[in-house]
């Protein structure tokens, strides 16, 4: 049997010169898949989109059931009946008072002083306490007018106040009364001032107008005084219908000196 002789001392030096040789390098894994087309798998599986992760999230989500129906109480429904009911009855009631306005048309009556004297003026003083005091008899003619063509008015309050400045000077009532549509009616008024106290600035101007009014210096010269009334009224449209209201009224007449002062201006209106 032939044996293989051991290297000699030579060889061996020579041996641990030589660099150790590199062991064969393996092509990268990477490169390979690269250049033969053979990806692994997972790679060619597309990325989920975000539609996908909501619809995978929706088919794994739990399922919730519907509360149980409640059945409405008889209660809640009779409210509601009668709130519907009730509003119903407002807009038809609208509608109507709409249609009879329009049908109707009807307008305030007004107050109109077409005559007034003054009998008797003059002022006093109270030596007591140094206070002016007036003395006055007026009687106006009042004229109340019904300017509707469809409805009938009731005058069933009226008052009359009688002021000089600021000062209720004489006051008087009327006798309720009916006016027909289209009518007027005339009514004599005779207010009396007695011992009423005036401050002392409108004493002074009534002096200063009395002696205008003497000298008839002109129509707007004279004693300014302002009748004010308050009239409860009642229309009534073609019988079927009834609805009452307040007239106030205001007239400044301007009177001459007394004694037989004339009326020399009138200015009068009236609202609600």
């Amino acid at each position: 049997m032939h044996r293989q002789s051991p290297p000699s001392d030579s060889e061996q030096h020579a041996d641990r010169r030589r660099p150790p040789t590199p062991p064969p390098s393996r092509p990268d894994q990477a490169q390979t898949l690269l250049h033969t087309g053979n990806l692994p798998p997972h790679s060619s599986k597309p990325l989920a989109t975000h539609n996908d992760l909501i619809n995978n999230y929706s088919s794994h989500r739990p399922r919730l059931k519907p509360p149980p129906l409640k059945r409405t109480s008889p209660l809640a429904w009779f409210a509601a009946i009668c709130c519907a009911l009730l509003w119903t009855i407002i807009i038809l009631g609208g509608l109507a008072v709409l249609i009879i306005y329009l049908l109707f048309r009807p307008r305030n009556p007004h107050l109109d002083i077409p005559q007034a004297t003054l009998n008797a003026a003059y002022l006093d003083i109270d030596i007591d306490s140094n206070t002016t005091l007036l003395n006055a008899d007026l009687t106006l003619l009042a004229n109340f007018s019904n300017p509707n063509h469809k409805v009938d008015v009731v005058f069933t309050l009226l008052d009359l106040d009688l002021y000089f400045g600021a000062t209720l000077v004489a006051a008087a009532g009327l006798n309720p009364f009916a006016e027909r549509r289209g009518e007027s009616a005339l009514r004599s008024v005779h207010m009396v001032a007695s011992q009423v106290a005036l401050p002392e600035k409108e004493a002074e101007e009534w002096r200063r107008q009395e002696e205008e009014g003497a000298a008839g210096s002109g129509g707007g010269n004279g004693l300014v005084m302002e009748v004010r009334g308050t009239m409860r009224t009642r229309s009534e449209l073609g019988g079927l219908l009834r609805f009452s209201y307040w007239l106030h009224c205001r007239c400044g007449i301007v009177m001459g000196a007394p004694p037989g002062g004339a009326l020399k201006n009138v200015s009068c209106r009236t609202k609600r």
